[in-house]
């Protein structure tokens, strides 16, 4: 009998790792005040582009900024901001953070692949323990803003950030023209359905400003998100225009606020970091 208690007494004195990463996740959301995963319907409107610059932003107003890029498939945020290299260990046995400046830090699952060029071919049950190791075993430390780039769509990347962190909000990035906006509802809808509350909504590529002659173009449209916007009741946060130089200092790993800081599109995202950070005030 005796034997039997003390091995009833092991057995629930192990440790039980789902619980131990879960505790890690707790006590690592508890230092993070502001949690934004930024989201779009579809491909190619520029929400990574918009995940980098948002961040930056904040980060130039002196807020303490973290980016967690969570597009498994498809890791392009360490590339654009020109971080290079792997994750190290901290004294603790986490995983430190990439610095991109003194008060923004970087995590990727680009910084934990030996060749940049591999494919990563994962299912839902690895995708979601991956992203749970990325919040519960980094050393983030206090945060003011996590922001979280997600792939387009409402598959297993954003389901997992929704179930993982429930005080999480939503940006969603559209342009102007009707086929996002149609993939931009579906978002909204997917925010519904997991109980995600959707923090606001920025059109990007809104108009093209002529560098010759300063005449707007508009070439997706104008004001489709707005649109979109008040008729779902969501916070409309602003448009930035479209300006080649995003693109360019996106493969040279800069941001357009460091190198054409009086460009159109820099100032229209240091407005939306100010109407973010006045938002949650």
């Amino acid at each position: 009998m005796a034997q039997i208690h003390e091995s009833m007494t092991a057995a629930t004195q192990k440790k039980d790792p789902q619980a131990e990463q879960d505790a890690a996740v707790e006590k690592t959301l508890s230092h993070i005040k502001h949690k934004l995963i930024v989201m779009s319907g579809k491909g190619g409107v520029g929400k990574t582009s918009t995940s980098i610059n948002l961040a930056i932003a904040l980060a130039n107003k002196g807020h303490r900024v973290g980016i967690m890029d969570v597009d498994l498939h498809g890791p392009d945020v360490p590339r654009m901001l020109g971080l290079k290299g792997m994750l190290d260990l901290s004294s603790s046995k986490k995983l430190e953070p990439m610095q991109r400046m003194e008060n923004l830090k970087v995590v990727s699952i680009e910084s934990l692949t030996m060749s940049k060029d591999d494919a990563i071919i994962w299912r839902g049950p690895i995708k979601y323990s991956a992203i749970k190791q990325f919040i519960g075993d980094v050393e983030w430390g206090d945060l003011d803003f996590l922001i979280i780039d997600s792939p387009p769509g409402t598959g297993d990347e954003p389901l997992t950030i929704a179930q993982t962190i429930q005080d999480a909000k939503a940006i969603i990035v559209t342009t102007p023209q009707e086929v996002s906006l149609a993939d931009v509802r579906k978002s909204i809808s997917f925010c519904k359905t997991v109980k995600m509350d959707i923090f606001g909504m920025i059109e990007n590529m809104s108009g093209f400003v002529c560098p010759h002659c300063g005449e707007t173009v508009d070439i997706f449209g104008s004001g489709g998100g707005e649109r979109t916007a008040a008729a779902a009741s969501i916070p409309f946060l602003g448009r930035i225009p479209m300006d080649p130089n995003v693109v360019s200092c996106g493969d040279d790993g800069c941001s357009i606020q460091e190198k054409y800081a009086d460009s159109e599109a820099a100032k229209a995202i240091s407005r939306i970091a100010d109407r973010v950070a006045g938002l949650v005030e």
